[in-house]
């Protein structure tokens, strides 16, 4: 379905909306909501409105479930090691007697 065939969006009934929804999702990546096309039609159909939010939310936490992992820099790993120094270590710099 593309642009020239979607119904017109302010007269559409909410089974003429959950046709288009796929592509709707499709062509805005996962942000249906913010389409001034639909502003009418959400602010008339609050089921559409709320059925679009949770949409927008599923593939929201889906997109971060293929998020790379964040790895920390090396300077974070740095810092993180000289605190565990520090902790080991007296006042003058010497380690502390080993806990038992």
């Amino acid at each position: 379905m593309t642009d020239t065939e979607f119904p017109n969006f302010d007269t559409m009934t909410p089974a003429e909306f959950e046709q288009c929804l796929p592509e709707l999702f499709a062509n805005s990546n996962g942000s249906v909501s913010t389409d001034p096309r639909l502003q009418t039609f959400l602010e008339s159909n609050p089921d559409c409105a709320a059925l679009v939010r949770d949409l927008e939310t599923i593939a929201e936490h889906a997109k971060s479930l293929f998020a790379p992992d964040y790895e920390p820099s090396d300077n974070v790993w740095n810092n993180i090691q000289s605190k565990l120094k520090e902790e080991h270590l007296d006042d003058n710099n010497h380690p502390l007697p080993a806990k038992s």
